[in-house]
């Protein structure tokens, strides 16, 4: 894959952020260009075997909150997630329009708070709290990104911020339901967005923020007032009637990776060490789909870590997505991980399906993340020592994280 070319629109929309993004830019083709032209050199064999510290997460979901609202709850399975060598917990902070922690920068527009923990308590300190004397990687996972509920008060009370199709219609339909879509090219969306990231990053002792297949748009949508006058004016044109026109696709997907470049930025600002953490769809339906091109971050230098997204049952179909040459490509640069589903309640998925794409994962030097924690051996179809005896043989050594 070539590197994507910085259209002539960015130029005049972040001039302040031009010597940076150059900088960055030319580091990040220069390093991937030299390592093209040692395809065959001995140096290169050297730099693709140099290990690489291994993800082995899990996400703490909204369905999850009945343990993590009870403090010796969360004490148990950090305690049982050491003890079967996990390394990283994936903690929800922005969910269905809410903040899973008080937010101040969410009350000044509206948003209530709900997630107190059953002593009183602020669940996330807690989480983060007893992660870490485990020995486990905090890394808050915020997880809508750019998607809200029709009926939250988000989207109610901020109606100017959402994004539109061409039919003028707001809403979509995603795994969670009926959504609508912040308008990810609007100054305000990305001020909002990025001071909530920047409040969970000061105020709680993190070990990094992750995004996930959430942060980006789906590729009907950009054809609100704003976009459409931005778009008119930095190309001259009208937005192309076809939703998947290559150059459409292309300007939405840089404006998005602008953004990022922006939040990575702010982050490192507040948290150097903070790992800024990514967990997308495979490439090409990330891109094509959802305007996400989460391959030019990597190469842009701007992601720390990577778990790709891949929940399904067949295996051949697994593999097929685990051994694509984006993810060959960005395992040799940052920890590189795979997003493995453990189960829903109402669809609970046998170990030995698990077991299987864990060993895939292990034998190609990926990581892993599971979705999500209470389906790790609550809701599954075998005991729970059965379950905790299979991943204790998947894990039988740690492998412990550091920043």
């Amino acid at each position: 894959m070539k590197l994507p070319l910085i259209p002539q629109g960015w130029q005049r929309s972040i001039q302040s952020l031009l010597p940076l993004l150059f900088l960055v830019s030319f580091l990040a083709v220069s390093q991937i260009n030299s390592l093209q032209g040692m395809s065959d050199d001995k140096s290169l064999r050297v730099y693709a075997q140099q290990p690489r510290q291994e993800v082995r997460g899990v996400w703490l979901t909204s369905n999850d909150f009945h343990i993590l609202k009870n403090r010796a709850k969360v004490q148990n399975a950090m305690s049982q997630l050491r003890r079967l060598n996990f390394n990283t917990i994936y903690p929800v902070v922005w969910n269905s329009g809410y903040t899973s922690y008080p937010s101040a920068v969410a009350k000044k527009i509206g948003i209530p708070f709900f997630d107190r923990g059953s002593e009183g308590q602020d669940i996330l300190a807690d989480v983060i709290a007893q992660a870490h004397r485990q020995g486990l990687l905090a890394i808050p996972w915020f997880e809508f990104g750019f998607m809200a509920p029709p009926t939250s008060e988000l989207a109610l009370n901020r109606p100017n911020w959402l994004t539109q199709k061409r039919d003028g219609s707001e809403t979509s339909i995603s795994v969670a339901g009926e959504v609508v879509w912040l308008n990810p090219f609007l100054p305000e969306v990305q001020e909002f967005i990025t001071n909530l990231v920047l409040e969970i990053v000061t105020q709680y002792d993190v070990d990094g923020i992750q995004f996930d297949d959430h942060m980006s748009l789906p590729n009907e949508f950009g054809y609100d007032k704003y976009t459409v006058a931005l778009y008119t004016k930095e190309t001259k044109n009208n937005p192309p009637t076809n939703f998947k026109d290559e150059a459409w696709v292309r300007w939405r997907a840089d404006k998005i990776t602008v953004f990022m470049i922006q939040l990575n930025q702010a982050v490192k600002a507040r948290k150097p060490n903070a790992i800024f953490s990514v967990s997308p769809n495979y490439y090409d339906f990330a891109y094509k789909l959802h305007l996400q091109d989460w391959l030019g971050w990597v190469r842009l230098n701007i992601v720390d870590e990577l778990i790709m997204q891949v929940y399904r049952q067949d295996l051949s179909s697994f593999i097929a997505k685990i051994t694509r040459p984006e993810i060959q490509e960005t395992q040799k640069i940052i920890p590189t991980g795979i997003g493995i589903m453990t189960g829903l309640r109402n669809r609970r998925v046998p170990i030995g399906q698990i077991q299987s794409q864990v060993r895939a994962v292990q034998q190609r030097g990926l990581g892993v993340a599971f979705f999500y924690y209470e389906s790790l051996w609550d809701y599954a179809p075998e005991s729970v020592s059965d379950r905790q005896s299979a991943f204790q043989a998947l894990f039988p050594y740690p492998a412990p994280r550091t920043k």
